[in-house]
């Protein structure tokens, strides 16, 4: 169990850190190997990869430093409701994301589509069907077959279902001093959002060989790739957090009054949760 220190100040405000900067770095690294990845340079995925690794590292040494200053008694009351009110912005900033994302694919069905094919644009294009998955207006994008919700989506759904089931046992174990318990069904967390991805990795695969679908598959491509791909980061790095919460949770850092990071990371992925269970009718259903 973690000790409880006497001397807790006031409010803890660390000294200057370098780590900002390099994570400022490391994330503009990445995106530029990211857009010329998708732009087809040679070199782009080498400093894509770099750029992963760079933030990976800098995110170690960043959160160890904080997992110092909290097991060495300087993070307070205080400190924690300032932990809640960042995570909860954080979190609403990541919904506004994916509301952009949503929104967009919002525009292209229900309105720039049924728009492309009134009686005023049937001159333009004659062959325009209005049916979501087509070949643009000018039938320029390669035929491809749409993505259904059978059987892997539908696989997923239960297994994302099922981890946050497994969360809430093991937070309510952590609570109740079973520490155990909550190593167990963290552990069984962690594992159902890594068969998640493994199952979504060959989605993908099947995606690409056998439908022809691809990001450059128009609008639906793109709104398909861009949402599901940007869900399976946000799953990516939800494993990661509850894995480094596992961790801590052996070396015995939490107590059943004390474990904001323990509960941080459960409401980032019950929020992943609720965001595949729009994915999944949105995308796959409708």
């Amino acid at each position: 169990m973690s000790s409880q220190h006497a001397k807790t100040p006031y409010y803890f405000v660390p000294g200057p850190s370098r780590w900002p900067l390099l994570a400022g770095i490391a994330l503009l690294i990445t995106m530029i190997g990211a857009s010329g990845w998708v732009n087809g340079l040679s070199w782009a995925p080498y400093v894509n990869i770099f750029g992963i690794l760079m933030v990976l590292t800098v995110l170690y040494f960043w959160f160890g430093d904080a997992i110092k200053e909290s097991e060495s008694g300087l993070y307070s009351e205080r400190i924690d409701l300032s932990y809640r009110w960042s995570m909860g912005w954080f979190i609403f900033s990541e919904v506004m994301f994916f509301a952009a994302f949503f929104g967009a694919l919002f525009y292209a069905r229900s309105i720039s589509m049924p728009w492309l094919a009134d009686l005023d644009h049937k001159i333009l294009w004659p062959d325009f069907a209005a049916h979501w998955g087509n070949t643009g207006p000018a039938g320029t994008v390669e035929s491809f077959n749409v993505m259904g919700p059978f059987p892997i989506p539908t696989i997923n759904t239960a297994l994302l279902l099922t981890s946050g089931v497994t969360l809430t046992i093991s937070h309510h174990a952590l609570r109740a001093g079973h520490r155990t318990q909550t190593a167990v069904w963290l552990f069984l967390t962690v594992l159902l959002g890594a068969i998640f991805m493994g199952f979504q990795a060959y989605e993908y695969m099947h995606a690409y060989s056998e439908l022809n679908l691809k990001l450059t598959s128009g609008i639906y491509g793109s709104t398909f790739f861009m949402l599901t791909g940007f869900h399976g980061f946000h799953v990516t790095v939800g494993a990661i957090m509850l894995s480094v919460v596992l961790y801590r949770v052996l070396r015995g850092h939490f107590t059943p009054e004390h474990h904001f990071a323990f509960e941080g990371a459960a409401w980032y992925w019950h929020f992943v949760d609720v965001v595949w269970l729009g994915l999944y009718v949105v995308v796959y259903w409708l």
